[in-house]
């Protein structure tokens, strides 16, 4: 584990295997996660502000619940991000596949089902409103 993290901190690490890839390709690899952290941030954002501008709902610490796994998950993509960034380089460089990952589809998954809790309670505050 201690390796892995170590090469999301030395870019000498990741040039000193392989070869040097046409460059149009590390770049690529660079926005992509520049396109995660993108993700990441929107995440923590609506965290905070769903924990500044929600009002209260009706089962006890929703809104916060809320905020909290909206900031978790912002933080887990952004490390995600990275580390699929310094995988995928290495990779790269060494023309080996490019790692596959299922946590695009589990970030989907939960994205989606957040909606759907979101939708539950706006529609249960709705009716307990009238």
């Amino acid at each position: 584990m201690w390796e892995a993290i170590k090469r999301w901190f030395d870019p000498a690490e990741a040039r000193s295997v392989g070869e040097p890839p046409d460059y149009r390709f590390s770049v690529a690899n660079e926005r992509t996660f520049l396109a995660w952290l993108r993700t990441a941030l929107a995440l923590v954002g609506g965290g905070l502000a769903a924990a500044q501008f929600l009002p209260p709902l009706p089962m006890s610490h929703l809104r916060e619940a809320i905020a909290v796994a909206l900031l978790l998950l912002g933080g887990t993509v952004a490390v995600r991000a990275v580390d699929h960034w310094a995988r995928t380089e290495r990779a790269i460089r060494l023309g080996a596949e490019l790692p596959a990952s299922r946590f695009p589809a589990i970030l989907a998954l939960a994205v989606g089902a957040g909606a759907v809790l979101l939708v539950v309670a706006v529609l249960v505050r709705a009716i307990g409103g009238r």
